[in-house]
């Protein structure tokens, strides 16, 4: 039994049918040996077919939950997923700067798998501002990526490209997840780490599967995880790549539309 677990705190939404959000972030903390805590931004209506409704939670409230979790218990690295309002990253970054949260892991969470909007215009612009500048690691998928950005990316030359833009906006590390490329079905998944100075490149075999659902936010999570751990950005990353690509190989099939990676085989 571990004593002083390595604690994670998972800030995001909540997704009703299991396979993303916070219930995904708990499980993947979870098999990374670590204790996690979790802060609700919003409570969603989802299954694996798509997103059917969405219920903000105030920020007020999420700052209620921000300081009862690290006036007591603190944390030793902080996972950011799914924030809708506006008022809620303000708050966020406000509880980072407080606490003094070093290792920061931001998912910039836009769109979900089956194309609902899962952040308002507003509330990205807030995300680049306040957020942003504060994290270790940025991990965006390649459609956060290109807005994020501002161009589009049809190659891992264009990912290259996308994560010196992405840092120039007062980053520290941008993590460009390759899953979306065409060209990743021939050649495999690579994802793209850039630090200001150099780029890593992240590579998995591509994997035949449509049961996806939960694997940004799985991948984030591992990734703070690893830092809480005590890794380095690079080891942290190369860490995430692995167990996400062993959570696809054995995801599972439920309901009609995307299945979920899973963690626990």
């Amino acid at each position: 039994m571990i004593n002083k677990p390595v604690k994670v705190l998972c800030i995001g939404g909540s997704d009703s049918g299991g396979g993303a959000g916070i219930q995904a972030d708990l499980k993947a903390v979870h098999a990374c040996g670590c204790y996690g805590m979790s802060v609700i931004t919003a409570l969603t209506a989802q299954n694996s077919i798509g997103v059917q409704g969405i219920f903000p939670v105030t920020a007020v409230f999420v700052r209620k939950q921000l300081s009862s979790v690290l006036e007591d218990i603190g944390a030793d690295a902080v996972k950011t997923g799914m924030i809708w309002k506006l008022g809620v990253v303000g708050v966020v970054a406000e509880k980072i700067k407080e606490y003094k949260i070093k290792k920061l892991v931001v998912d910039p969470v836009m769109v979900a798998k089956g194309g609902s909007v899962l952040m308002e215009d507003s509330t990205t612009q807030a995300l680049v501002k306040k957020l942003l500048p504060l994290a270790l690691v940025v991990t965006p998928n390649i459609p956060e990526a290109e807005i994020l950005a501002k161009m589009r990316i049809k190659s891992v030359r264009d990912m290259k490209m996308a994560a010196k833009v992405i840092f120039s906006l007062g980053l520290k590390n941008v993590v460009i997840k390759g899953g979306h490329l065409e060209k990743s079905k021939k050649t495999g998944s690579v994802d793209i780490l850039y630090n200001g100075k150099e780029y890593h490149e992240l590579h998995a075999d591509w994997i035949n599967t449509k049961n996806t659902h939960g694997t940004g936010c799985t991948f984030a999570s591992v990734l703070a995880a690893g830092l809480g751990q005590g890794k380095d950005v690079l080891n942290a990353a190369q860490f995430a790549k692995i167990m996400v690509t062993k959570a696809i190989k054995n995801s599972v099939s439920l309901g009609k539309g995307h299945g979920t990676v899973n963690m626990f085989p």
